[in-house]
């Protein structure tokens, strides 16, 4: 197989994953500007507006930018893509709790109209019933496990460099199933989650641990396990077939778990902070502060 040229930086492309990923944030501007916000949670607000931006921007760079077409001849590369989607550009999302701005983007009598018919209608019940065991922390966790392990077995990772429909299916399966799992552990209202902090930290770790398990295989693997990459010709900057996979372990490895430590330092400290805020309040009541 021939290598391809290598795409420059400025190589980006209009394909749909930018167009959505504008649309979806001219939709966020929109429903932002018809909702109040409190003065004591702007600063709050405008961190959460952030997030939502930045998820965005990473969904750009992720699958508009020179990575695209450099996936498909650096398998590492093709990991830091999956990293972004999974690890950075679905936590932000669900960080920024964009669903009520996004819901009052619509037209106000689309609104109404939409939310009896998800809410009562007989024929909607089905996709209730859906959305309640997609919900679900048990579920949530397998959806992620098998979208991150199952994409990468060589057969259906070959399929998607040779499909751009199978291609564009897997990014989506990837999004979707770490936005359902993000969810569980990072606060989103309106979205709930049935799990307790320590719960949550032990579903974290959980969630790492399967990352992990593919960075294993990656590296450990004695040959390249995926035929697109090992019958390049050649590929940037010289790295062999077998390099450029344990590089993917390591992106894998490291990068993909600094999102998982963050969450699970968080925990870690909001178990603490409560013991040192009692403590500094009962000196300043000493002192007479």
């Amino acid at each position: 197989m021939l290598a391809a040229a290598t795409p420059g930086f400025w190589d980006w492309s209009l394909d749909p994953p930018l167009v959505l990923a504008a649309d979806l944030a001219i939709l966020y501007w929109i429903g932002d500007r018809r909702t109040v916000r409190p003065r004591r949670t702007a600063t709050a607000q405008r961190w959460r507006d952030a997030a939502f931006y930045a998820s965005m921007f990473t969904l750009a760079v992720a699958l508009a930018s020179p990575i695209e077409p450099l996936s498909e001849q650096l398998f590492w590369v093709h990991m830091v893509q999956h990293v972004l989607l999974m690890l950075v550009a679905a936590p932000l999302l669900v960080v920024s709790r964009p669903w009520i701005r996004l819901w009052r983007s619509l037209p106000l009598g689309g609104r109404r109209r939409l939310a009896r018919t998800l809410g009562t209608d007989p024929r909607a019940e089905p996709l209730r019933a859906a959305t309640r065991v997609l919900g679900s922390p048990a579920v949530s966790l397998g959806l992620f496990s098998v979208a991150l392990l199952g994409w990468h077995v060589p057969a259906m990772f070959e399929a998607t460099l040779t499909s751009g429909t199978v291609h564009a299916l897997e990014h989506t399966a990837f999004f979707l199933a770490s936005v359902l799992l993000f969810k569980q552990v990072i606060p989103s209202p309106p979205l709930r989650t049935r799990l307790s902090e320590v719960r949550r930290l032990l579903y974290v770790v959980a969630a790492m641990t399967v990352s992990w398990i593919l960075a294993v295989v990656l590296a450990l693997a004695p040959e390249p396990l995926y035929s697109h990459y090992a019958e390049l010709s050649s590929r940037p900057w010289g790295i062999s077939a077998l390099g450029d996979q344990q590089l993917a372990a390591g992106v894998m490895w490291v990068p993909g778990s600094v999102t998982f430590v963050v969450i699970i330092f968080v925990y870690i400290h909001r178990w603490l902070a409560p013991q040192t805020s009692a403590a500094t309040r009962t000196a300043r009541l000493a002192s007479g502060h």
